[in-house]
């Protein structure tokens, strides 16, 4: 009996999470530091949402493209007629009596004919054709919920929606079909109407049509195709989102970037959150500041599930009643900038933009009318909002400084317990007059983390250690945002891998850093280079990606400087732009990371150098296990990883655990070694 609750004891406790390993106390001579350092950073560029992370398959599904957003654009971008039996008809863009005004463009459908032609015995009807963001892909037996609005002008109608694969040559001939569903429409008002396809073959290049079989007019709006297999069943494309969670991010910045705060046009394409959430159909579609348009069916309660489902902080980042100093070409004009800013008497909106977030995240819906809407999206718990970034590398200008003040203040006094992320302007360089008033800003205020952006050739990050000479005394600690070396070979993501070494050992002054700009699409790309590209079909990972996962996976709360010695380490190229009083870098460089929660000891070690380098490591004072785990990313300096080949990957092995050792390393190579204690 005694054994039987001995058990029984032992399964609540496992289930109470009571056998969970115990945290460590740190050995002496570690330097805490933070264990948020690496996370990723979001912005819709490069086709990242729409025809990217986010799974619709349907591109201009609400058919509010336009010439605003990119010339030769309209409502019926992305789709084609189609008049399969020789039926006949023709299509109007209609705004009269809208589904929502948020989204008013809608597609008329007059069937004037919808039989078959004589003798033939092919497909008939009069309709539209979707292929999605370059083909939609299905595969053969999985599951995909089709839905779109109706209104009935007229006699009821009959409507057959095909899922099917173009087939090529002469004459022509019927699509193959994959999947279908016909839907009897009588409603004279609009309505949801719904189906599942599943698909019977697979196909990298299938489209949908929307067939009228009966004669007369049918208003369409808000087509979707969403695959029912996504990323934890919320609506993000699988591989993507699992890219994302294999680099064990601590947080995610989120929507931008330029997208915060327009771009191209002033105010009237800023993002505004607000008009993000609820149901997708109410949705407020926007111009995206890389040239196209942004469906907001990725929108903030999606960002914020994301999130939780990562594990991650959410740190979204709202405008400031201050537009981008780039508008029309405004970098162009440097140093007469084209920075606008909003009379100050409109600023209460601007600030209640924050307020009301952190209300949504965080808010009792039984209290708070914004907390209600969350609760009524499907979340009644709240999300958990430590983090808001306000401002996105705008100059910083007087206009700036009097708005930021506003909002931070009035953030500050509503809600002291949220972290808020400033911004240090574009180029965080030293010298630079934009960072050197946003520090004075950020001094001025009490800042808690102010956010630094830059953009350089492996030169820079090879040589450049700016963080060893920032103040450790300063209260505002520092976001790195974005950044990249500018190239995607193995020696720019070593660069890379030896700088995020420096951040690591200067853990006390960086709280969080993210590589920028994160996803790229194959057909649609705007910069380079990026983190992850794709296609419809896979991502492919760049070097750098492999850096950023094992920085990402070797997160800890003490920092030891003193466990490696290298062997005459190589003194790195010099950048030219570097103050003089900063000395160089050097081509190798290591970290030790203690992760108490976990109990886990990592070792990373670079050598960015063309020859092979020795490393004396000494764990002494560590309780290290009999084994720990070696990962291996090495290559040649010019290798990359490209769409028509991957050949720098990491590899991994066991090995026999030692405390005091030897090691050497290739030319162009990164190790880690990980500990249990």
């Amino acid at each position: 009996m005694k054994r039987l609750l001995s058990c029984a004891a032992l399964i609540v406790a496992a289930s109470l999470g009571l056998n969970a390993q115990k945290p460590m106390n740190a050995p002496k001579g570690g330097k805490q530091i933070s264990d948020e350092l690496i996370g990723i950073f979001f912005e819709d560029i490069s086709s990242s949402a729409d025809g990217g992370l986010y799974a619709e398959l349907i591109q201009n599904g609400s058919f509010e493209y336009s010439p605003a957003e990119r010339d030769g654009w309209g409502a019926g971008t992305a789709w084609k007629q189609v008049r399969p039996g020789h039926s006949l008809g023709t299509m109007q863009v209609r705004m009269d009596q809208p589904l929502n005004a948020n989204n008013p463009t809608y597609m008329r459908l007059h069937t004037e004919r919808a039989k078959e032609y004589y003798d033939y015995k092919g497909w008939k009807g009069y309709g539209l054709e979707n292929a999605g963001f370059d083909g939609i892909s299905v595969k053969a037996g999985e599951k995909y919920d089709f839905s779109m609005f109706l209104r009935n002008i007229g006699d009821a109608k009959q409507v057959r929606v095909v899922l099917a694969e173009p087939q090529e040559g002469w004459p022509p001939r019927d699509p193959k079909l994959l999947a279908e569903a016909t839907f009897d429409v009588s409603a004279t008002s609009w309505k949801k109407y719904e189906a599942v396809l599943t698909a019977d073959t697979t196909s990298t290049k299938a489209t949908l049509q929307i067939l009228v079989l009966t004669t007369g007019d049918l208003d369409i709006d808000q087509v979707s195709l969403m695959p029912q297999d996504t990323y934890k069943g919320h609506g993000l494309r699988k591989d993507l989102a699992q890219a994302l969670a294999d680099l064990h991010p601590k947080f995610m910045r989120f929507p931008g970037g330029c997208v915060v705060h327009g771009g191209g046009d002033g105010f009237w394409d800023t993002y505004r959150w607000k008009t993000t959430i609820g149901p997708k159909e109410q949705r407020k579609g926007l111009k995206n500041t890389w040239g196209y348009h942004q469906s907001m069916g990725l929108g903030y309660y999606e960002y914020f599930q994301f999130c939780e489902d990562l594990g991650m902080e959410p740190l979204p980042i709202l405008p400031c009643g201050v537009s981008c100093q780039g508008t029309n070409g405004g970098w162009g004009m440097y140093p007469t900038q084209a920075q606008d800013a909003c009379p100050m008497e409109d600023m209460e909106e601007w600030a209640n933009e924050a307020l009301d977030l952190i209300e949504w995240a965080n808010g009792d819906p039984a209290t708070n009318k914004w907390a209600k809407m969350r609760a009524d999206a499907g979340h009644p718990k709240p999300f958990g909002l430590k983090y808001l970034g306000l401002g996105n590398e705008e100059k910083i200008s007087p206009e700036f400084e009097e708005r930021f003040k506003y909002i931070y203040n009035k953030v500050r006094e509503k809600y002291p317990d949220i972290v808020i992320v400033g911004t240090a302007g574009p180029g965080s360089h030293p010298g630079n007059a934009d960072l050197e008033n946003g520090w004075k800003l950020a001094d001025e205020l009490g800042m808690p983390i102010i956010d630094e952006h830059y953009y350089e050739p492996n030169k820079y990050f090879l040589s450049s250690r700016q963080y060893d000479y920032y103040p450790h005394d300063r209260k505002t600690k520092v976001y790195l945002g974005e950044y990249a070396a500018k190239d995607k070979k193995l020696i720019d993501a070593l660069a890379e891998g030896l700088y995020l070494l420096h951040v690591e050992r200067n853990g006390d002054i960086v709280a969080m850093t993210s590589y920028a700009p994160l996803f790229a699409k194959k057909t649609n790309t705007n910069w380079n280079p990026d983190l992850i590209y794709f296609d419809n079909e896979r991502p492919y990972l760049t070097c750098s990606y492999y850096v950023q996962q094992l920085f990402g996976q070797s997160s800890g709360q003490y920092y030891y400087g003193d466990c490696v010695k290298i062997e005459d380490p190589d003194v790195a190229p010099r950048w030219d732009n570097l103050p003089k009083e900063q000395e160089s870098g050097f081509l190798q460089g290591q970290s030790v990371v203690l992760n108490v929660k976990t109990r886990k000891l990592y070792v990373k070690l670079v050598n960015a150098s063309d020859k092979e380098k020795e490393f004396d490591i000494n764990l002494s004072r560590f309780p290290i296990k009999k084994t720990a785990v070696k990962t291996v990313l090495t290559g040649n300096a010019n290798d990359e990883n490209n769409y028509e080949a991957q050949p720098i990957v990491p590899k991994t092995e066991t090995i026999k655990a030692q405390k005091k050792f030897d090691i050497e390393l290739n030319p162009y190579t990164m190790v880690m070694l990980e500990y249990s204690l």
